[in-house]
């Protein structure tokens, strides 16, 4: 099973939608926000700072840093697991980088930037992640679905609540 830094970032942010992204049941084509995410991946990759490695897909990779980039800071939990997840397997290529997380809208304002630097502890502790999630996803039918204020705008809600 390959996990990927989207999956790993669903993981985080909902179960449910990662066990039905994972499987495949793909409804995000109607959602807006996935829509401008695509658009804002088309012109990064116009900006040729995009690297894709073994399943993984960096927004930019520079001497220090591996960037990701995200549209707002809505869950910057996910989006920090996501960043993890690329730091890690680069990590056991022999590629050692800080994180970056730059979120080009904070509160609709301006944008935010954090840095994470990962310990060899973390390292451990993201591998054991991996390892629950990899479990998790051979379930034969995903979690009951728990509504949150997020749902609302999530690609799911009519699959989960309607």
């Amino acid at each position: 099973m390959m996990l990927t830094g989207t999956v790993v970032n669903y993981y985080t942010h909902c179960q449910r939608q990662c066990w039905l992204f994972y499987h495949k049941i793909n409804l995000e084509d109607n959602s807006e926000d996935v829509r401008v995410g695509k658009i804002m991946h088309e012109l990064k990759k116009q900006d040729k700072d995009e690297i894709a490695l073994e399943g993984i897909k960096l927004d930019k990779l520079t001497a220090e840093y591996v960037v990701e980039i995200k549209k707002s800071d809505a869950d910057l939990a996910a989006a920090r697991a996501q960043l993890e997840f690329y730091l890690v397997v680069l990590h056991d290529k022999g590629v050692n980088r800080k994180g970056r997380l730059e979120c080009l809208e904070k509160n609709k304002q301006s944008k935010s930037v954090h840095t994470l630097i990962l310990t060899e502890e973390d390292i451990r502790d993201c591998k054991t992640q991996y390892q629950q999630i990899e479990e998790f996803l051979k379930q034969e039918l995903p979690p009951p679905p728990i509504r949150k204020p997020t749902c609302k705008k999530c690609a799911y809600f009519e699959y989960c609540f309607i």
